[in-house]
């Protein structure tokens, strides 16, 4: 089969690898159907994630038809077309049980692409595969089920929810890139007052709009707004939604005296923490990595209509075109891409 394999620091190759075989009782394989690229990519080939190593297939997001079962699978059928969580869950450790999958201790967590072969192929093993796959329902497109593989639920756990956007709130989500419009999707859920977003490229600010913001801004011209929308207390619950140290000292910037930061964004360098301004403020800080434990309420949202994932998506190709898709993906401020998604032929 094809894959995207990781050569090191800024070398990627579509290319020619084994197929993926069960190797334990709880794994599935999975023909890709649909998959995507995650910043978070970007990042690894950047250099920013040391623990994926050369010759590692990326990828963490998908949709699919399983193909094979191992004999400890119950619950997932061959022939199944499911969602291929970012997050595996072995069902079984003390952090499972707690429903932090992110943080499981039993081999899964975040895992596909990044500790084992990903799902940038025609084919993925998924580990724990009653635990991590999830059944789509037939009125859900596998481009929209797609955005609920990642970054509906990271934005919705680790930056609304950790948040504790409330009704009334002024939010600022600071990144208007796919998780900051997902940020702005899932914060409406609780009827905050105003949106705000942050974003330096003009394309971004306008996809903002368009996907419901009341307010958009560029870095340089953010506290100036913010204050003036709130009485100069500034805002209820900043996001971070990039992964640059930027723009999480802009959320503290921004965020008012007992308010929230929520840190999204994937980090590769190291950020300044001004205690010296904000040990005063009574602000809670927040970090963590998805548990997706919250992708069946956003899947019967989505299948019920509540949740439109619509704008996300700007650009489609086949999945034999994944290096093209990368190259668009990342020249974002040029291009103009927020999700990109790919395409089997074969999927029926």
């Amino acid at each position: 089969m094809k894959a995207l394999v990781y050569g090191g620091v800024d070398h990627r190759s579509w290319v020619d690898v084994p197929d993926p075989a069960v190797k334990d009782p709880d794994d599935a394989i999975v023909r890709v159907d649909a998959v995507t690229i995650c910043g978070t990519d970007l990042h690894i080939l950047k250099g920013d994630v040391p623990e994926v190593e050369a010759g590692r297939i990326l990828g963490h997001e998908a949709v699919g038809t399983v193909l094979e079962v191992g004999d400890h699978v119950r619950d997932i059928k061959v022939g199944d077309r499911v969602l291929v969580s970012c997050i595996s869950s072995c069902g079984r450790c003390r952090y499972c049980k707690e429903g932090r999958y992110g943080q499981c201790q039993g081999g899964g967590g975040w895992v596909l692409g990044h500790l084992i072969d990903g799902t940038q192929a025609e084919k993925v093993r998924v580990p724990y595969a009653d635990h991590s796959l999830h059944v789509l329902p037939d009125n859900v497109s596998n481009e929209d089920a797609l955005m609920l593989a990642d970054i509906l639920p990271t934005s919705y756990e680790v930056g609304v929810l950790a948040g504790r956007v409330s009704p009334g709130d002024t939010v600022v989500v600071v990144g208007a890139g796919p998780i900051g419009l997902a940020a702005l999707m899932t914060a409406r859920l609780f009827s905050p007052s105003r949106v705000v977003m942050v974003d330096p490229a003009e394309s971004r600010r306008r996809s903002a709009l368009e996907a419901g913001a009341d307010d958009v801004v560029g870095p340089e011209g953010a506290a100036a707004m913010v204050a003036s929308l709130t009485g100069g207390a500034g805002a209820d619950v900043a996001i971070e939604a990039v992964g640059v140290p930027s723009s999480f000292e802009l959320c503290t910037e921004l965020v008012r005296p007992g308010g929230h930061v929520a840190n999204v964004g994937v980090h590769g360098e190291p950020a300044t923490l001004h205690l010296e301004t904000l040990w005063i403020k009574d602000v809670t800080i927040t970090t963590g990595l998805v548990d997706t434990r919250t992708t069946p309420l956003l899947l019967r949202l989505l299948s019920e209509g509540k949740l439109d994932v619509g704008a996300l998506c700007t650009h489609r190709y086949g999945i034999d075109e994944m290096q093209d898709a990368y190259d668009v993906f990342s020249r974002a401020g040029e291009t103009g891409a927020l999700k990109v998604a790919l395409f089997n032929p074969d999927a029926v």
